[in-house]
């Protein structure tokens, strides 16, 4: 993705705003906007923002799991199955 194409000033950005919400929104894209020449704010249309925010996520949950892998606080996979199968068989029993 090229940014270089996606720069407008500000002043661009008051006076065309709904069709810069369009287009973003048509094509899924990223907005910067300029105010005395420098790059001052992001406009995204929703669905790029959702899956920059799932990403996010997603890379803190990886960041998370290695520093709990590092420190020994891991559980091998036979573990994990078998805790689970235990809270599976745990909640079946509750609902009865």
């Amino acid at each position: 993705m090229k940014f270089s194409a996606s720069v407008k000033p500000i002043s661009y950005l008051k006076t065309h705003a709904s069709r810069l919400i369009r287009d973003l929104s048509d094509n899924q894209g990223t907005l910067i906007v300029t105010h005395n020449g420098q790059a001052k704010a992001v406009v995204q249309d929703i669905r790029t923002f959702e899956r920059t925010q799932e990403a996010l996520a997603l890379l803190k949950i990886l960041t998370q799991s290695k520093r709990q892998i590092r420190r020994g606080q891991a559980k091998s996979l036979d573990a994990a199955l078998t805790s689970l199968q235990r809270r599976i068989k745990a909640f079946k029993n509750e609902e009865i």
